[in-house]
């Protein structure tokens, strides 16, 4: 075999390896370091991953001749235990990587310790944790070693063979932790059998339990001197075994994450059990057993001709060639072992150490498992697209040679290149297999990338098509098909439907729509429209098979463009009216504007009497509950309206205000007039009325209100209020209808005129009426009447003369109290302050005594009194008030003293000369202008009045006063020197 393609090479490690100690009777490897044991009782300590070799004589002070019997060094290559054996009996010792002389463990003194269990998942570079020992006389101890205790802590027995006493030739143990403890997991072989103990707790409790019941074993016929029990680890797991026994290599899966029932648990977590023969790995007669083993993931080395034994087919598929030397070369090689950290395996004779390395075992495997028909396996063991498509070339091919097509299908669809396409479809093809085509497809839809978007859409078309025929063929096959809806027909029909819901972003729309359509299947049609949003042609396939309930769904959907609704409306309406309007009251963005058309067509159709008319049902909804505002709405309404016989709808509907409540809005929104036109042209009259009188065209109202019915015309007539002369002609017209049309004799005429009268609230009198009677009506008939209305009008002059007196009484009354207004006076103490200025009120300085517009009594100034006490000098009231009262009241103020100013000046001057009528004349307007400058500043006082109260809301410090203000802020300075007092308060 190439050396370049062998899985398992040789290489010598070390010639010498015993360095004259002896020759190497045992071996052990761990974490890159190896122990070997010699024939003179030396062990030798190499540490490849330090470079460190160490020997120690285990033998000094040991009478006569020894020699190491097994050597045991755990995963982490810390922890060593050696066993030796000679004529002064068996001693076991303890040797840490960190001491320099190994420790005899004296507990186990006599004790031929066979094999070693580590405690792979909890042991560290510090202590063993536990240890399991197996000696050659059938017990089982358990063992614990700190490194800082230079001793062991304790020797426990556990077991001890019974039924038959056999030595332990081989241990194992691995631990699960669980929920409630850790699960320990022991295996142990004799020369004929393999025990199995499992439990929670102690492991001394869990091999008590089994005094109790008995042990599970296997045994196995024949015997081997040299049974070895081998666990591969993989990320420190035990994965599956390995048993060196007399019949053949027991081997299996192990499976530590079982969930047990009992407390001891059951011992069978062997998986997947074979036996390989030793007759199968010898070409003779004659079988030969294996000296030693080892396992690796998928292979057992064998020392029987130095032979790699592949685990799975269980063929021989390598021999390893070892250099050794012509001494060594007749006993050949004795044993091998494992060091499962680094991955390698280690052989060793008489003088020699030889390294086995591995080189990707696994990459044939997929072949192996390929060959065995294991396909699962070997697509888990394949390492490129062409070794899996081998894989499925040959599921293929076997399914497609026993006429399984489907089958063959789905595994031809995952080939991608080592058969083409067109060469797999021809497959098909050939045998005419259009199911397994079709299946094929949809298989290599699934398996295409998302890139390939051109083969998606062309697969996806033939596989349309294949559907099509398909169904196609099913009907012709079954005519009951339609009907049973359990047939494969409607299952195709289904699945049909699912394949375009998943391609209808790859399938050509053009394409698939001609395709479906030219197959005839319109509800697939359907279907693939309503999937790509072709809502059109949705609607109208529906409208046209006179679903229009169906249609309506398809159009209330979110994504259906509004446009639909209006262009559909006319057919659906005349379709299913209730349906298209309880769909329009249910959508929330319609124009009903635009729906117009469609209404006015389905109120063209006549309708039965009773028939709820659907268009005014909508409209009222729109116009009560919408609120809708267009007049073309509103108009379509009326006009449904005013063509019912009964108008009770029509005159509410022009009774409501549907503008009632907004500031600026008409109270209706048709139009008015041809509101009108219609009702004129339906005969609505009592409606016309209605509209006239909104339109303020009383006397119309009025006179069409008489040819219906004279109670509305009165009804009519005493709308009017603002406008008394209308009114009365309004009345008047009622009452020369209501005279006219009296037919009766003449006296019933005269009383029925009378009682109308007293209708109009005294509006109006006999004698408006008079003129409606004949000239020939003799006045007796009107006495009574006419007598009522004299003594009305006597009663009228009576209450106007006592009015008179009462406005004259009140006229002496007024020009009295203005005489003792002008004799008012009010009380000053001499000591009465200015409420502005603070200054006496009757004494002043001389800058007072000419104030403006005023004149001078003696030496005080002018000034204001209030009743509520306060005094003010003009001048400061003036300026107080004009400070304190709005810019526009402030310059109308100071206008009015500035006019009073250049009055009063004028007047001086004329005083100068004789009192005349011009000079009387000339004073008047000073006089108003003094009245009306009293009547701004002094109408309330400004201390009490509103003034004041307008100056609560004013803030302290003005705008203009705000640079002042700034202007006593303290300044920060620097106060380091000062002391600062804290006062508690």
């Amino acid at each position: 075999m190439d050396s370049a393609r062998q899985v398992f090479t040789v290489d010598l490690l070390e010639r010498y390896a015993a360095k004259g100690r002896g020759v190497i009777t045992c071996m052990a490897a761990g974490n890159d370091v190896i122990v070997l044991g010699t024939s003179k009782g030396w062990i030798i300590r190499h540490d490849f991953g330090v470079g460190d070799s160490f020997d120690f004589d285990l033998s000094t002070g040991r009478p006569g001749e020894h020699s190491i019997h097994r050597v045991f060094v755990d995963p982490g290559g810390s922890h060593c235990i050696a066993c030796i054996v000679g004529t002064g009996g068996a001693d076991t010792f303890y040797m840490h990587a960190k001491w320099s002389k190994p420790r005899v463990l004296t507990k186990l003194k006599g004790l031929v310790v066979n094999a070693v269990a580590w405690n792979r998942q909890q042991i560290t570079e510090v202590s063993t944790k536990e240890v399991i020992l197996g000696t050659d006389n059938g017990q089982l101890y358990e063992i614990a070693v700190d490194e800082k205790d230079k001793k062991e802590k304790y020797v426990k027995f556990l077991y001890e063979l019974i039924e038959l006493p056999e030595a332990f030739m081989s241990l194992q143990m691995e631990t699960a932790t669980i929920l409630n403890g850790t699960r320990y997991y022991v295996m142990a072989v004799t020369p004929t059998r393999l025990y199995s103990y499992t439990g929670i707790g102690l492991l001394d409790a869990i091999f008590a339990s089994y005094l109790e019941h008995p042990v599970r074993f296997m045994e196995l016929p024949g015997e081997i001197p040299n049974s070895e029990l081998h666990f591969y680890i993989k990320q420190r797991r035990a994965v599956h075994f390995a048993w060196l026994s007399g019949a053949g290599i027991y081997n299996g899966g192990l499976n530590f994450g079982a969930q047990h029932s009992s407390s001891t648990g059951d011992e069978n977590f062997v998986e997947n059990k074979a036996l390989l023969a030793y007759s199968k790995l010898s070409e003779s007669s004659e079988v030969v057993m294996p000296t030693s083993m080892a396992v690796s993931e998928f292979h057992f080395l064998l020392l029987i001709g130095n032979k790699v034994v592949n685990r799975i087919s269980e063929q021989i598929i390598e021999e390893l060639q070892f250099d050794q030397t012509s001494e060594s070369a007749s006993r050949g090689i004795i044993g091998l072992c494992s060091d499962a950290t680094a991955g390698l395996f280690y052989a060793y004779d008489q003088n020699s150490v030889f390294q086995v390395s591995v080189n990707d075992e696994g990459r044939d495997m997929w072949k192996v498992y390929l060959d065995m028909k294991e396909y699962a396996a070997a697509l888990a063991n394949c390492r490129d697209p062409l070794q899996r498509d081998q894989v499925y070339l040959v599921q293929a091919e076997a399914a497609f040679n026993s006429k399984d097509y489907l089958r063959a299908a789905s595994f031809y669809a995952k080939i991608n290149y080592i058969l083409s396409f067109e060469e797999i479809t021809l497959k098909f093809i050939t045998v005419n297999e259009q199911d397994a085509l079709r299946t094929f497809l949809l298989r290599k839809l699934d398996c295409l990338a998302k890139d390939d978007k051109c083969q998606i859409t062309m697969i996806s078309t033939w596989t349309t098509e294949l559907y099509l025929d398909k169904i196609n063929r099913l009907l012709l096959e079954d005519d009951t098909a339609l009907e049973n809806r359990n047939s494969e027909y409607q299952s195709i029909i289904k699945e049909f439907r699912a394949f375009l819901s998943d391609s209808k972003d790859v399938l050509d729309e053009a394409t698939t729509m001609r395709l479906l359509e030219s197959y005839g299947r319109v509800e697939e049609l359907v279907f693939f429209a309503s999937l790509k949003e072709q809502y059109e042609i949705v609607v109208h396939h529906y409208i046209q098979q006179g679903e229009a309930k169906k249609a309506l769904e398809v159009l209330q959907k979110p994504s259906v463009p509004i446009d639909l609704q209006y262009k559909f409306a006319p057919d659906l309406i005349m379709l299913d009216a209730y349906e298209a309007v309880e769909s329009w009251m249910a959508t929330n963005n319609l124009n009903p504007r635009k729906l117009i058309p469609a209404m006015m067509r389905y109120s063209s159709e006549p309708h039965a009497k009773n028939e709820t008319h659907e268009v005014i049902k909508y409209l009222e909804y729109c116009v009560h509950r919408l609120h809708n505002e267009d007049p073309g709405v509103h108009n379509l309404l009326l006009s449904l309206y005013a063509k019912q016989e009964d108008d009770s709808a029509l005159l509410r509907f022009l009774q409501f205000k549907f503008g009632k409540g907004r500031e600026s809005g008409p109270e209706f929104f048709y139009d008015p007039k041809y509101a009108l036109r219609l009702c004129l042209k339906e005969k609505r009259m009592r409606a016309c009325v209605h509209i006239y009188s909104m339109m303020s065209m009383h006397e119309e109202a009025v006179a069409l209100a008489l040819q219906v019915d004279p109670e509305l015309a009165m009804a009519e007539a005493d709308k009017v209020e603002d406008d008394e002369d209308l009114r009365k002609k309004l009345w008047l017209m009622v009452a020369k209808h209501v005279i006219e049309q009296e037919k009766g004799a003449k006296r019933e005429n005269i009383r029925k005129a009378i009682a109308f009268l007293k209708e109009t609230d005294g509006l109006l009198k006999i004698e408006d009426i008079l003129p409606f009677f004949p000239d020939f009506a003799l006045i007796d008939d009107f006495k009574e009447a006419i007598c009522s209305s004299l003594e009305d009008y006597n009663n009228q002059i009576e209450q106007l003369k006592q009015e008179m007196n009462d406005a004259t009484h009140g006229a002496d009354n007024i020009r009295n109290d203005i005489s003792a207004l002008a004799q008012r006076y009010a009380v000053i103490d001499r000591d009465e302050e200015c409420g502005v200025c603070r200054r006496k009120i009757l004494t002043v300085g001389r800058e007072y005594q000419l104030s403006r517009g005023y004149s001078t009594v003696g030496q005080m100034a002018p000034f204001y009194v209030f009743p509520c006490g306060h005094a003010f000098h003009a001048q400061c009231l003036i300026a107080h008030v004009t400070r304190s009262t709005n810019e526009a009241q402030a310059e109308y103020i100071l206008d009015l003293q500035k006019q009073l100013t250049l009055l009063d000046g004028e007047s001086r001057k004329d005083s100068n000369g004789p009192l005349t009528d011009e000079t009387l004349t000339s004073m008047a307007p000073v006089d108003k202008l003094r009245s009306q400058l009293d009547d701004a500043v002094a109408s309330e006082c400004p201390f009490c009045g509103d003034l004041m109260i307008r100056e609560i809301s004013l803030p302290f410090i003005l705008p203009e006063e705000q640079y002042s203000s700034t202007s006593w802020d303290i300044q920060s300075r620097n106060l380091g020197n000062q002391r600062s007092l804290s006062l508690s308060l």
